[in-house]
């Protein structure tokens, strides 16, 4: 005779379904493994010309030039091509912005505050988003704010739409 299966303990609560990758679109697409060739090749210069082609691409808030600015940031240590392929290493996330759609990389930072509160998501999830943004930036979420880490996000029909760090950038 075979045991019977073990009957669910009430006091757990239902650990979350990992949702379904998301499919990006073929200009997305097209525009991703550009700015990943771009990116392996080391080229500050090649993604500020792929960033040029949105007039309103966001990079920073201080008004510098896009290249400039990462050029800054490489030189402080933070190296915006590496970077850059980690967050495409990531799966993407997709938001709905003015009716547009857009693949934010990594998934994470395509959630609301409300969904990103470590208790809701999955196991897997949760190491990543601690992986991506340590402690102090899990703080930040508890207190209400978005996805403080770096993040990038292309539009549907290929447009980068803007690769930065911090609140600013996103809508």
């Amino acid at each position: 005779m075979l045991p019977l299966p073990p009957v669910p303990d009430e006091r757990f609560t239902e650990v979350p379904e990992t949702p379904a990758p998301v499919e990006i679109s073929k200009a997305a697409a097209k525009t991703r493994d550009e700015l990943i060739l771009e990116a392996t090749k080391g080229s500050l210069r090649g993604l500020g010309v792929i960033a040029s082609r949105n007039p309103e691409f966001k990079s920073n808030v201080g008004g510098q030039s896009h290249d400039r600015f990462w050029d800054l940031l490489r030189r402080t240590g933070v190296d915006p091509n590496r970077k850059l392929r980690e967050l495409f290493d990531q799966p993407a996330g997709l938001r709905e912005i003015d009716g547009k759609r857009w693949y934010v990389w990594p998934d994470l930072a395509a959630m609301d505050a409300a969904e990103l509160i470590p208790e809701k998501l999955t196991f897997r999830d949760r190491r990543r988003l601690e992986q991506l943004i340590r402690q102090d930036g899990i703080g930040k979420i508890r207190a209400g704010e978005g996805y403080p880490g770096m993040r990038t996000a292309i539009a549907d029909d290929g447009t980068w739409i803007y690769f930065v760090l911090g609140q600013d950038g996103e809508e």
